[in-house]
Formats: structure tokens, sequence, C-alpha cells
């Protein structure tokens, strides 16, 4: 310890005795607290401080044992309650004169000079308060306890005392002078949002001794945050908005709304970060609404005007920032959503526009693969915008979907129809799932899968898709040229998880009569090798498919079988009765197909041909030169059909058609491939596929919507006619969306067969009928 502080704390080395009275003791007591509260740093000795400690427990414990010793039955609480409060009073009578020499230095400086010295002096003056508190433990300990207790709540630790005599004597007074202290802290904020660079730390220990001066009377251990809200933090909020609404209001004048989105990102992060360094916690939530109130609320209308722009120009940083902004504010976004949503739809609207031109084009031109990756693009963008621009938030991707389910079920190539989406779409994950498709060469099929399984879920006619599927599924399954296996599996799969076993239920039966197909094959052939031998110069194979699983249509003309192959049709027939009594065979000639050998020729060729083509081709086998009555009346073919027929063989030049319906085999037919392929899709087939599936999927139809009437009425017993309509509808629409007279024709339907009937006396009524 230096000289000099050894010389100031001789002024309090001897302890005053026990017996000694207030006078005395505090004469030896002041200069020790007046070291304390003004030269503490230099320094105090611990017998010093010890000494002090002892003069005031000496003085109150020396007091209570004269008044227990006393006759008197409330002489000790008299005597204990007296000393206290002399003691106490004492301490606040220095605590005012202390302040005096404070308040006229403070008086004499403004702004950062007043903010420096205010702090300064605060550290000195906390520092030896807490020393004093632990000088006064037995003062704090027994009589302000016991005053507390008794409910006198303005009586304070030694501590909580010098706080409160700090505010009362030193801080209010200051504040009273035009809110001269608050007002040099919000100065020096403005200037540091100017650009200044300020002292920060010096900022947080002002407005932190504003935080400590507040005191709950009830408990003063509590935080109180009156004197902070009253002094500093209301007129803060206060400025921050005026000075935030001058601020945005000239920065909009004289730049864009893409450059005001960084300037408002820029002043909320400035904002948090003031909080983090030197305000109050509890600040955040007001100081953060207020400025979000003046930088964004204020200003949305403006924000949301310029965001189609935005998404136009695909200015995604500035859209993110929008996003962010307008989320802060109560209804930011819903605007922006809506907005979005229209232009998805527009612009999917767009792309199909471009794909079948202004005029429109006809349904049956549309390529399958043009249409669908349109609609993927429109959704790749979008969906990427609300993943990256929008946080993938829930209400952006209720409006994407929304749009995307508009814009894939009503286009320019769907016109009035709502089957010509599902159509194409299922056409080109057939064109996907072919042995042909150079996708699944170059690409990763099944990633190109997953994307036909994007633009399913919008489809509002699921089933319409199903159907058209489920034909093409057939003719790649019959005629063995589907890219793979595994490929048909996992598409089933997606299209299970999507719409649950039912849906899929015919899909999968198809691959189960494949396989129970080729057992029967090979059956058929041990039998025909073991009985038949001399006459296995024909390789047949078979496939029996359930009439309920496949969507096949038997032809609608007689077929006469040529004579080549009737004795191998007849032994099938024998033989599959034979395994199955009760079965009936109705066979499918307008999907079978056959390869033929030609033996007329130098060079021999294989002719791959549909079963009319073989019917005809084989009729030269006893003619060189047949008419078309000649040919219609041995085949049974008719006339239409077999013309089309006819037509391809002469393209092909293995017949020559030199004289009007006159049709001679070409015996200088000549090939650069062994293997001829002539089995092409003949017009008639083709057009009328489509029109076979609709029909389909409309007979459908009335049988889901019956059922699912039937299903309801079971469960409700009793039900009015527009909340059925309603709930047939809700319980439908994940696969078709219904129309309300079919729904109706279909109760008529239901009452006419006695599944449901009306209720007597109640108007628009029915009830199941058991």
């Amino acid at each position: 310890m230096s000289a000099t502080a050894a010389a100031s704390n001789d002024k309090f080395a001897k302890v005053p005795p026990r017996t000694a009275d207030l006078n005395e003791t505090w004469a030896f007591l002041s200069p020790g607290v007046d070291h304390i509260m003004t030269n503490l740093e230099a320094g105090l000795t611990f017998p010093n401080y010890t000494n002090l400690y002892t003069a005031v427990y000496n003085y109150c414990t020396s007091t209570k044992m004269t008044g227990m010793g006393s006759s008197k039955p409330d002489n000790s609480r008299a005597g204990a309650n007296l000393v206290g409060s002399d003691l106490y009073q004492k301490l606040t009578e220095y605590f005012t004169i202390h302040f005096v020499p404070m308040k006229q230095t403070a008086a004499g400086l403004q702004d950062e000079e007043l903010l420096r010295y205010y702090a300064q002096e605060w550290a000195r003056y906390t520092t030896g308060a807490n020393y004093l508190n632990r000088l006064f433990t037995y003062l704090n300990r027994y009589w302000v306890k016991r005053e507390r207790d008794e409910g006198k709540k303005d009586i304070y630790q030694v501590y909580t005392l010098a706080l409160a005599q700090w505010r009362t004597q030193f801080f209010l007074p200051i504040q009273r002078d035009g809110s001269k202290l608050a007002g040099a802290v919000l100065r020096l904020i403005e200037r540091q949002r100017n650009g200044d660079v300020i002292d920060q730390g010096l900022v947080k220990k002002v407005v932190l001794s504003f935080v400590s001066l507040g005191l709950d009377n009830t408990d003063p251990n509590k935080e109180c945050l009156d004197i902070y809200k009253e002094h500093f933090e209301t007129p803060f909020i206060q400025a921050t908005e005026l000075y935030y609404k001058k601020e945005s209001e000239a920065f909009l004048s004289e730049n864009t709304v893409s450059e005001y989105l960084k300037k408002a990102e820029e002043r909320l992060r400035e904002e948090e970060d003031r909080v983090e360094r030197y305000l109050h916690t509890k600040t955040r939530k007001e100081l953060i609404a207020k400025c979000e109130d003046v930088l964004i609320r204020q200003h949305a209308q403006l924000m949301q005007d310029s965001f189609q722009k935005l998404l136009d120009y695909d200015q995604d940083e500035d859209l993110q920032r929008m996003y962010a902004l307008l989320a802060r504010i109560p209804d930011g976004l819903e605007p922006l959503r809506k907005r979005f949503e229209s232009h998805v739809k527009q612009a999917g609207l767009t792309a199909i526009t471009k794909i079948v031109g202004e005029g429109g084009a006809a349904a049956d031109n549309i390529e399958p693969k043009n249409y669908v990756d349109a609609l993927l693009e429109v959704h790749r963008k979008n969906a990427e915008t609300v993943s990256r621009s929008f946080k993938s938030e829930a209400g952006f991707a209720a409006s994407l979907d929304k749009a995307c389910r508009e814009f894939v079920n009503r286009n320019g190539a769907t016109g009035t129809s709502s089957t010509k989406s599902p159509e194409l779409i299922a056409k080109h994950a057939d064109m996907l799932l072919r042995k042909t498709n150079k996708v699944a060469e170059e690409e990763d099929l099944e990633g190109a899968l997953n994307r036909v399984m994007i633009l399913f879920k919008y489809l509002e006619d699921k089933d319409v898709f199903q159907t058209f599927y489920s034909t093409k599924l057939s003719k790649r399954l019959i005629h063995g040229v589907s890219a793979s296996d595994e490929a048909e599996a996992s598409m089933i799969s997606k299209l299970k998880e999507a719409c649950g076993f039912e849906y899929t239920n015919k899909l999968q039966r198809m691959f189960t009569d494949m396989s129970l197909s080729k057992d029967l094959t090979d059956a058929f052939k041990e039998r025909m090798e073991q009985n038949h031998s001399e006459d296995n110069d024909i390789n047949f194979s078979i496939m029996v498919l359930g009439t309920n699983f496949w969507p096949l249509n038997p032809p609608t003309h007689d077929f006469t079988i040529p004579v080549e192959i009737v004795t191998t049709y007849e032994r099938f027939q024998k033989y599959y009765q034979s395994k199955h009594s009760g079965r009936k065979l109705t066979w499918l000639w307008n999907y079978s197909k056959n390869e033929l050998r030609t033996n007329y020729l130098n060079q021999k060729y294989i002719l791959m041909t549909s079963a009319y083509q073989m019917a005809v081709l084989c009729q030269y086998n006893r003619h060189d030169t047949l008419s078309l009555d000649e040919l219609v009346a041995a085949t049974s073919i008719t006339k239409d059909i077999l013309g089309q027929v006819l037509a391809l063989l002469t393209k092909a030049k293995i017949l020559v058609n030199e004289e009007k319906e006159q049709y001679d085999l070409n015996p200088g037919f000549k090939s650069k491939k062994i293997r001829v392929n002539l089995n092409q899709p003949i017009k008639a087939e083709v057009k009328a596929e489509s029109s076979d599936v609709l029909k389909a999927v409309d007979e459908d139809r009335k049988y889901v919507i019956q059922a699912t009437i039937v299903r309801i009425m079971k469960a409700r017993k009793t039900m009015k006619n527009q909340a059925l309509i309603q709930e047939v509808i809700s319980q439908i629409s994940q696969r078709f969306a219904p129309k309300i007279p079919d729904i109706k024709k279909a109760i008529e339907t239901l009452l006419e067969k006695e599944y449901m009937e009306r209720v007597d006396g109640q108007k628009d009524t029915f009830a199941y009928v058991a």
C-alpha cells in the first residue's frame, strides 16, 4: 500500500469501544465511508476494513445487550430500532452531501462529456456501495430485515439505499434539466445511425445504469425497468420512429424499391445489433416492431406493387429480401402469394400456347413430350423460386400448387376438355417406359418418371390417366416393348403411393397374368413336343389375360383363322379347357402378332406382321393374285380395315396393286433388312383408342359415384341432398372432379334400384335402405 493510502487509513484506525454512542461511532465510520465512496482506488487495508466492520457490529450489538438487560419488556426492540434507524439516517445524510459537488460538475457538462463523467462516477459509486453493503452487513441482516418484514418497504439494504439516493439526488435532477442525460444518449445513437463511430461501451454503461436504478419496493432484488422505460426506452422508441420515417421517405424519393429493400434489411440488422450491444434485451420486441412498422408496413404497398417486376426479371436476391421483410408484418405476404399464383398460372398458359400456336392446334397433333416438358419447366422454375426466394413457405407452396393445378388441367391444348392433359401425360409415360426411348439410355429414367409424378399430382381426372396408362401398359406388355420390369414396377409403386392400392390393383394383376401366361405357354409347348412332334414347325406362345384387369376389346368383326395355324389354335383350345373347364377364351386377333418366313424369294426374309396381315399373306400360299372381295371373303375382315392392311403391305412392296382392287404377290421384293417390320398401327385403331378410353372412363365413373353414395348413406343412414352431393365431391375429388348433374343422376338411379329412399315429410332428405 502507498504511504498516502496508509496515512489516509490511519484516520479511522482505532475502533471505538463497545460502549460508544452514535456520534462517537459515526465519527469513526464517517472517514472510512467517505474514503470508500470517493477514494477507494487508493486502496483499503484488510485491518482497516475489519475495524470499520467491527465498529458497526459493536455499536449495534452493545446497544442490544443493554436493552436486553433492562426490566422493560419492549426495551430490547426499542433500543434496536433506535440504533438501526439513526445509523441508517446517518448514511442517508452522507449520500445527500456526497452528491452536491457531483451535481455542480455535471451541470457544466453536455452530451458525450456528460456521459463520460456520469459513467465514471457511476462505476466509482456502485463499487463503493458494494463495499458499504458488506460493512453494514449486521444492519442489513437484522434491523433492515425487521423493518421490511413489518411493512416498511421504503427501507432498503445499504446497496439498494445507495442506488435510491443516486436516483433521487443525482440522476433525476440531471434528467429534469431537459432530459439532459437520456438526450445525450439519444444524440449519440443518432450519430451512429448517421454513420459515425461512437463509444458503444459508454452508451452501454449509461443505459444499464438506468436499468439498475429501477427499484421494486416489494422485492428490491427483482429487476424493475420503470426508470429505464420512462427515461430512456420510450423516448428512444419515439426518436427511432421519427428518424426512420424521415429517412425511408427521403430514400424512396431518390432510389428504386430494390435499393430500398437492401436499405431496410440493413437498418433492421443494425437495430438487432444495437439491442445486442448496449440495450436491455426486453427493448428488442418494441424496437423491432416499431422499425418494422415504419420501414416495412408503411411502404408495403409500394413493395407489393413492384413484386411482379422482380418475378418477370428473375431478380432472386430482391425477391428474397422482399419476402424476408414482408414476412415480418401481419398479412404482408398474402398479396404476394396471390400475385405469384397468377404469375405461375400465366406462365403455364403461355408455355402451352407456344406449343399449340396462337390459333390452337388439333389435340391429336400435340407431341406429348413437348407438352410435358413445357409444363415441367414452368413448375421447375417456379418451384425453385419458392424454395430459394420464399424459403419453401407453406403459403407460396400452396399458391404454386394451385396455379399448377389450374394450368395443367386447363390450357390451350386441353380446350374445354379436362381429359386431354391426363391423356398426354400418360402417353409421355408410355414413351419413357418403352425400349425405344432414348431417355432410358441417355438420362436417368427414374428421374424422368419422378418428373411425370410431379404433373400427375396436379391432375384432377386421375381416373383418365389411370385408364390411358393401363391401356398403354397393356400394349407394352403384349408386344414386349417395356424398357425394363424394374422401371414398370417403379412407376406402379409411385402411383400406388400417390393414390393407394385400389388405383394400381389392375396394373399389378397384369404382371401376374404375364407370368402365368409364360408358365402356360411352356406347359403347352411341352405337351406339343410329347404328342405332336411332327407338327412343331410353328413356334407358338400365348397370353391369357383376365377380362377384369386388361383394358382390351375384342375385334368388332369376324375373323377367319388361316388354315396354317388352325391346328395349333384348336389344340390350345382343347388343352386350356382341360385345365380350366369353366372358362371361356375370347381371342383378341387385333392384338396378336406373328413372324412369317418367306420361301418364294432368293433371299429368305422374316416378316413381322399383325394377325390381319398374316391372314392376308397366308392366302398367297395358294394364289398369286387376289381381288379385294376375295380377300374379304377369305379373311372375314371388314373392307375399311382390310383396305388399311393392304395399304401397308403395298407400301412395303410385299404386294403390288397395279389394277384397281387387285393385289398380286411381288416376286421381286427386296429389303436391306432380313427382319422386315410390317406391323404398323392402323389409323382406325389409333383413333378408336382415345374414344374407347373415354367411354370406359365415363362408364366407370357412373359406378364409382353410385358406390360412393351407397357407402356414405350406409354410414350416415339419412342425409340431405346438398350435404350428400358435397360429401360425394369431397370423397371422389382425389380421383376425378365429379359433375353435379352426374351425382344427381346416380342418386335417381339408386332410388330406382331401392338402395335409398326419400324421407316422407322432409324436403330433399334421403334414407338408406338396409
